[in-house]
């Protein structure tokens, strides 16, 4: 089968899958009702809880979602092949990803916006929600303090310092655009033009003017410096339109990459599947671990319970946002398996690359990989490759740093909501959390063991913790479902395979640290494998109770 071809079946389950089968659970499930006031309108504060416009809420999230995941992910999983890869980056998205992204963000609008840890005390109790806060808070400080190392790296004379410039002038935009927009009244379409008109004449200035001063160390320091303002900040101010602008920047760079992979359609130079590549993990599961972000992600249900919740205008805006979003980030994953599959010259020059497990799975070799399979596609419209390798890059930086903002903040209010816990009221100030929050980002970025940062050394955790946090959430959104007598099987057979799959991964990786001495990979990986069991008899003590109480029938705000 030609890449071409396998392009448009999957854009038709794409299709296929948002226009029917979440609408279907929009109605079915949820009892979506544009009429039932949100906690953006409920509880707004115009810092965290500001109701925004459809289209802009869209690109918020999506931006925050995206991150460098769905391009690092299936660049290594189709080691295994392209087939098992873009069956599960669609099939994953539709049936899973898009699913519990969307029902993350339903079961938090009718908990005033809480996340999806201070749910979980409603739904199973208050232990729970503790497990989820430590589960959330090493997920996200783990994953941020390896952002801001890699980061810094793309930015270094060695990579693309030509990025540098229009990433930060982003922020300027953003800020400018939220000004004129939520202050002076401006419309948005003029505003959004002018902004992302500026963004790409940025991108091209910043090819002949590279910035090449700072070292790593400070660039560490500024991205951190960054991650702090975005915290604290009115979400309207910086955090909403540049994730907005950046979401611009993404559609326009996904379509030239298919319309690209369409004027000129490559061939398939990876095989169709690879059982048994060089001292790479069996297939099952590690390619659902290892893919990750492109099709499921526990990552996302932090995004759609925490930023995304507080800012939803109407109800019936959740599909589009919460099942539609998750689409889009999986139209990214599967560009990463056609770049890293067919954006190739020849076979040799991919087992260049996929050769072994050991050359696929570093960052550098992802990054290369899909920023050299999407240039090559953008050639085939006359884009000079170093114009293309630019922009692409921008891409890649940009939602890095989009991620890095959203999850600083989502680390915030899980601080918070820990201080509620331990009865410490101090830790409810925005301004002590985001310092703590940045502190955790810090260790995991600056801290070192054996000459290696430690978020590089614990990475290996991040994949099976991810995605032990998406089957968590699919638990909370099925309880809440079963709470209220509702149909069950879309969530609970998804939550079953996450959890399942992930805790499989989870006792091969705690053998294989064992063997080869990883004393701190072994002591983390175990105590988080330990909390994702306690969670589980927690929850199915839950389901006792249930069997106990009456069904609910009201699904209004805060109604657990």
């Amino acid at each position: 089968m030609s890449p071409v071809i396998a392009t448009f079946f999957c854009f038709a389950l794409y299709f296929l899958g948002y226009r029917f089968y979440a609408r279907y659970l929009g109605r079915r499930l949820f009892d979506l009702d544009p009429a039932r006031q949100t906690p953006a309108h409920a509880m707004r504060d115009e810092v965290d809880y500001v109701p925004a416009n459809r289209y802009v809420l869209f690109g918020h999230h999506y931006a925050s979602i995206t991150g460098l995941s769905p391009m690092l992910g299936p660049a290594v999983a189709v080691i295994w092949g392209w087939l098992p890869a873009m069956l599960w980056v669609v099939l994953g998205a539709i049936l899973v990803g898009a699913v519990h992204d969307f029902g993350a963000l339903v079961v938090s609008i009718r908990s005033r916006g809480m996340s999806i840890g201070k749910v979980a005390e409603d739904l199973i109790g208050a232990r729970a929600k503790t497990l989820f806060h430590l589960i959330i808070f090493f997920l996200i400080a783990l994953a941020m303090g390896v952002f801001v190392h890699v980061v810094a790296v793309l930015f270094s004379p060695e990579f693309y310092p030509e990025a540098v410039l229009p990433s930060g002038s982003l922020m300027i935009i953003a800020v400018v655009m939220g000004v004129v927009i939520y202050r002076l009244g401006w419309r948005i379409p003029p505003v959004s033009t002018i902004g992302f008109l500026a963004m790409l004449a940025l991108v091209w200035y910043g090819i002949g003017h590279p910035i090449l001063g700072p070292t790593l160390g400070q660039w560490k320091w500024m991205l951190l410096l960054y991650a702090f303002a975005a915290s604290v900040l009115p979400v309207w101010m910086l955090l909403q339109p540049r994730d907005y602008i950046n979401s611009l920047l993404l559609y326009l760079g996904l379509g030239g990459m298919y319309l690209g992979l369409f004027v000129s359609p490559p061939e398939f130079v990876a095989p169709a599947v690879n059982l048994h590549p060089e001292g790479a993990p069996p297939m099952y599961p590690f390619v659902f671990i290892v893919i990750a972000c492109g099709a499921a992600s526990g990552f996302h249900s932090l995004v759609s319970s925490g930023t995304t919740a507080k800012q939803l205008d109407r109800e019936t805006d959740a599909p589009f946002i919460g099942y539609g979003g998750m689409i889009g980030e999986s139209l990214l994953g599967l560009m990463a398996v056609l770049a890293c599959t067919a954006g190739f010259i020849s076979r040799e020059d991919w087992l260049g690359h996929y050769g072994s497990w050991q050359s696929a799975e570093g960052l550098g070799n992802n990054i290369a990989a899909f920023i050299g399979g999407t240039s090559h596609f953008l050639s085939a419209l006359g884009i000079p490759v170093e114009l293309g390798r630019t922009f692409v890059a921008v891409i890649v930086v940009s939602f890095a740093l989009t991620t890095l903002d959203s999850a600083t903040r989502l680390l915030r209010y899980n601080i918070s909501e820990i201080g509620e816990t331990l009865r410490v009221p101090a830790l409810g100030n925005r301004y002590l959390a985001s310092v703590l929050a940045v502190a955790a980002i810090w260790f995991f970025a600056f801290y070192e063991s054996g000459g290696q940062a430690a978020g590089l050394i614990l990475w290996q955790l991040f994949g099976t913790t991810n995605q032990l946090m998406a089957g968590l959430a699919l638990l909370a959104v099925t309880l809440y479902l079963l709470r209220r007598g509702k149909p069950i099987i879309y969530t609970l057979l998804p939550m079953l395979f996450m959890l399942g799959s992930t805790l499989v991964a989870m006792v091969s990786n705690l053998a294989n640290f064992w063997r080869q001495g990883e004393w701190t990979l072994l002591f983390t990986g175990g105590l988080i494998f330990t909390l994702a069991i306690w969670l589980a008899v927690e929850a199915w003590l839950a389901v006792v109770r249930y069997r106990n109480q009456p069904i609910l029938n009201d699904v209004g705000a805060g109604s657990f």
